[in-house]
This record gives C-alpha cells, structure tokens and sequence, in this order.
C-alpha cells in the first residue's frame, strides 16, 4: 500500500471535515465544495485523517509540503548519531610504550563517545595466566575512569579475555563538541591571520614624511 495520502480527485468521499490553509476549522462539507475552495485558493485537498468519519482533509501546498517533510526527514538523518563499538587489542605482557599507545587510542575512542571493546590476547603458555589479562584490564579502565565506565566486565572467551568500556558522554554531545572545537580553532586562525594583516599594514602615522625645517 502506499503511504502517500489521497489528494484533490483521489479523495472517493461524499463528505469531509475540512481544515483551512491556517488550520483552522471549516467543519464537515461536501466533497464537491471542499474542491471547490480548493482551486479558489490555489492549493490542494489533502485527506489527513483517512479512518476518521468523516475523513479529515486540509487545504495546503502540497509539493511544498512534501519538499519541507523531506528536507526535515534529511535533516534528522544527518544529526543523527550511531554508536560505534571501536575495537583495541593487547598482549598480557604488552610493553609500557604500546600500553601508552593502545591507551591513548582508547581514550580518543571514548572522547567520540563511542564504546571500546578490549580483548587480551594469549598465547601459549599465557593462557595458563588469566590473573595477568585481568589486571591489565582492570589497570586500563582505572586510567581512562575520567572518560569510560566498565559496560562489561572482563570474561574469558577461548584464548581472549573480553571487557567493554562504554563512555560517559554521549555520542550527540561528543559530535556538539567536536563542532564547537573545530569552530573555535577555525575562529583562532582566522584571528590569528587578521592580526598578521594588521601588524604587516604600515599606519598614516609611519608613512607619513617628517616636515621640512
């Protein structure tokens, strides 16, 4: 079926309860006259309420209607925030330089707000080590408590150890301020470029020749 709504000489009803341009209430004519204050207006029947007794119609621009609806449909899609699950994984006896490194990714996924997913990898002998997998998981989720929460504790899963970090932000409030940022440096530099202009620009002052004595 389709979902667009009956207009003008689609609308098959001997009688509808007819809205004005303004929305405001005409009350119940019939079909014939509610199509006839149709082209006086220059606009168009719009049946609004199909399953109302009767059905409810109103006189509007249709095709802009159907432009404004869609721009704003697009508008949400747009602003429209998916969380993403970002992926880290690290060795039990991972070294404090890639630590660091792993960490630092870590946090700039959280900053987006979006969720981490840490997996241990062992091998070996280290699946013997479970405690060491643990307490390094544990360690990386007290270093980024400013930005992310323990969403699911650590498990073991085979050879990995799984833990997922969600983030205090949300992602709507990590994309606003993102924006914000990116304005504000843009703000900077265009400061900073107006200043340069300025200070180069020699003033009446220093151009103007000293009077003969």
């Amino acid at each position: 079926m389709s979902a667009e709504p009956r207009i003008n000489d689609r609308i098959r009803v001997p009688e509808v309860r007819l809205v004005g341009p303004s929305g405001e209430q005409v009350g119940i004519v019939p079909l014939a006259k509610a199509l006839e204050l149709a082209q006086e207006y220059d606009l168009d029947l719009v049946e609004v309420a199909a399953n109302a007794r009767p059905p409810v119609c109103k006189l509007m621009d249709y095709g802009k209607f159907k432009y404004e609806s869609a721009m704003k449909a697009r508008e949400a899609r747009k602003n429209q925030a998916h969380t993403v699950i970002k992926e880290m994984k690290l060795r039990p006896k991972i070294d404090p330089h890639d630590y660091d490194t792993k960490k630092g990714h870590v946090v700039r996924f959280l900053k987006q707000g979006d969720k981490v997913k840490i997996t241990i990898m062992f091998r070996g002998r280290e699946q013997s080590r479970p405690e060491l997998g643990y307490r390094l998981l544990q360690r990386l989720a007290e270093d980024v408590q400013d930005l992310g929460f323990v969403e699911s504790n650590p498990k073991q899963d085979g050879r990995n150890m799984i833990m997922v970090l969600g983030p205090h932000k949300k992602k709507t409030e990590a994309m606003a301020e993102a924006r914000e940022a990116a304005a504000a440096r843009k703000a900077e530099r265009q400061g900073g470029t107006s200043g340069e202009d300025t200070a180069d620009t020699p003033s009446e002052a220093q151009t103007e020749a000293p009077a003969e004595a």
